[in-house]
């Protein structure tokens, strides 16, 4: 039975940070053939918690990068619970204009609380590199395709999400930052988490019904094999595109949020 009718926003707040969620790792071994992951950003250092490379779908060779939290405390560390730094962002934007270059669907899976707000991150450009994240994927020309599989944290998020199609779990969330930080700054108490994701409007659901995501993938036995139906026939209707109307179809959806056009 779908979780919609019974949790709260904030329990779904809860369920996307569960561990024992499926992690990016485990989409790529399900759905595509052959990964290669890449490393670096060839300025810096390689972000571990940011996972990018080259993959197989349906026969056909892909990007797929997103995040990666961990599945115990030590892997938490590792991989900074998920949190990019800048390197992590350019990386990203490296294999996208990579696969700009050789015509590559670009697919990515969204979990992450935020980009991370470290002294270092700051010191190396970590809101430059987030803006060039989202200024790279808007000027694609191959189809992407971001898949919200837990928390979307703030640009953070978006940064891996400017996409032509977005997708959420039905359990995931995605918001501008996260309840307790909104409940803060809000109500000056953390604590009220729980009330200020009621008004926060980051379900799934939510998002669906303002028209700010294209659908909603139910959790369970068969969100495998529906991501890879939605993956196959989104790619395409978009693989029939021009790559100019790729970019811009992608370009005027973000431009027409604020003007509540969306579709």
């Amino acid at each position: 039975m779908s979780s919609e009718n019974v949790l709260t926003p904030y329990e779904k707040v809860l369920a996307a940070r569960k561990s024992d969620r499926p992690d990016i790792m485990k989409y790529i071994n399900v759905i595509f053939d052959d990964f290669i992951e890449m490393h670096g950003d060839r300025y810096y250092r390689d972000d571990k918690s940011l996972i990018a490379g080259i993959a197989l779908f349906n026969g056909k060779p892909v990007t797929v990068m997103g995040n990666r939290k961990g599945k115990s405390i030590e892997e938490n560390i590792r991989y900074n619970f998920g949190m990019a730094s800048p390197e992590g962002y350019r990386k990203a934007v490296r294999l996208m204009k990579e696969a700009e270059k050789f015509r590559r669907p670009v697919i990515t899976f969204v979990d992450t609380p935020g980009a991370y707000p470290g002294m270092e991150a700051e010191s190396n450009g970590q809101s430059n590199a987030i803006a060039g994240s989202i200024a790279a994927m808007l000027k694609l020309t191959v189809p992407v395709i971001s898949v919200i599989t837990g928390e979307g944290g703030s640009g953070g998020a978006l940064a891996l999400a400017a996409a032509n199609r977005v997708y959420m779990l039905e359990n995931a969330v995605y918001s501008i930052l996260s309840p307790e930080g909104f409940a803060s700054i809000i109500y000056k108490d953390a604590k009220k988490a729980p009330q200020a994701s009621e008004i926060m409007k980051l379900t799934a659901q939510d998002l669906l019904t303002a028209g700010l995501v294209d659908g909603i993938i139910a959790e369970g036995d068969r969100c495998f094999s529906d991501i890879s139906r939605m993956l196959e026939k989104e790619l395409g209707i978009l693989g029939r595109m021009k790559p100019k109307e790729i970019a811009n179809s992608r370009y005027e959806k973000f431009r027409n949020i604020d003007r509540g056009e969306i579709k």
